[in-house]
């Protein structure tokens, strides 16, 4: 039964490559069946790939291959959260190695324009900190980072 709800994310060409790359990068993540279109469309041949369905990090998408017309922008992110240092290295390296580009504030853009935080869980349970002076201070040292440095984040956590 096909699912009531599915991120549609618009490619120019290159669904099935960035399809390939969650899959391997994200835990809770597959490649699923592609659809080659019936016929020639205005991006693309008979043939050729016009959607990939994929999961990353549980959540069921599909990339289009729509062609140039429609950009990715910061208006929609997948925000991932992670356990320890070593995890938020690993995915932040693993999407700026693969000609992605940082950002700031755990923010980065992968090679197709798509925007993803990678949050360290310690970065949320700080920022919620009851003790809004402790959440101020943590919020502060996440706003001078770009990758986020959990140890940083519990320092100033601590004061």
């Amino acid at each position: 039964m096909a699912r009531k709800n599915t991120v549609c994310l618009w490619y120019d060409g290159a669904a099935l490559d960035a399809a390939r790359f969650y899959a391997e990068t994200f835990p809770d993540s597959a490649l699923g069946a592609s659809l080659h279109a019936p016929g020639d469309y205005p991006d693309g041949k008979q043939g050729d790939v016009l959607t990939v369905e994929f999961t990353v990090a549980g959540v069921a998408c599909v990339g289009l291959n729509g062609g140039p017309e429609f950009k990715h922008s910061e208006a929609f992110s997948f925000q991932i959260a992670t356990d320890d240092q070593l995890e938020t290295d690993r995915l932040w390296n693993a999407i700026i190695s693969n000609g992605g580009q940082e950002s700031q504030c755990g923010w980065c853009k992968d090679r197709w324009g798509l925007s993803w935080q990678i949050t360290p869980r310690a970065l949320t349970e700080g920022m919620a900190d009851p003790d809004r002076t402790a959440a101020k201070r943590v919020f502060d040292a996440m706003m001078t980072m770009g990758k986020i440095d959990i140890a940083a984040i519990e320092a100033a956590r601590r004061g």
